[in-house]
């Protein structure tokens, strides 16, 4: 059930990198459309910054520091069965 509920988070969090990703691209691009005067949505980037991609960003970190404390104490309570 561990490894399934690990393999679950990993999941998840690697549809987070992608979006984390992904808005990261937008930024990018709409910085450098900002720079020629072609609005590629960077004021609605800004608008979002706060309610939406400091949480996932905030999300990503914590499920990678979540994820390798799980394994850890995995790790730990499968070599103290075994001994």
């Amino acid at each position: 059930m561990g490894d399934r509920i690990l393999r679950g988070l990993n999941w998840l969090l690697v549809a987070n990198l992608f979006f984390v990703l992904l808005s990261f691209a937008w930024f990018a691009a709409s910085v450098v459309g900002r720079s020629f005067h072609v609005d590629l949505g960077l004021d609605l980037w800004y608008s979002l910054w706060t309610p939406l991609f400091q949480p996932s960003i905030g999300l990503l970190m914590a499920g990678a520091i979540a994820v390798g404390v799980l394994r850890w104490l995995s790790n730990k309570l499968a070599t103290l069965r075994q001994d």
